[in-house]
């Protein structure tokens, strides 16, 4: 069982979108500055984006705690 890229993409920018939005939100109430925030913000999306990717894709080939459910068919005689 694994996961496609375009899945792995797509949570990836989830993600990124709200744990920037407090990056920049939090720069914001200490500095009081709109451009530092939004460029610790660019900074910090383009730089973890790419970590996050690579840390699922990890860890989508490591098998540990993972099993395949096997549909089972009440209807197939044996």
């Amino acid at each position: 069982m694994s996961e496609n890229h375009y899945r792995s993409i797509l949570k990836a920018l989830s993600w990124r979108f709200f744990a920037t939005f407090t990056t920049m939100l939090i720069v914001f109430i200490f500095t009081r500055q709109w451009i530092l925030s939004l460029s610790v913000g660019f900074l910090e999306v383009t730089s973890k984006l790419i970590l996050y990717y690579a840390h699922e894709r990890i860890w989508n080939r490591i098998y540990w705690g993972k099993y395949n459910k096997i549909p089972v068919n009440f209807n197939e005689q044996k």
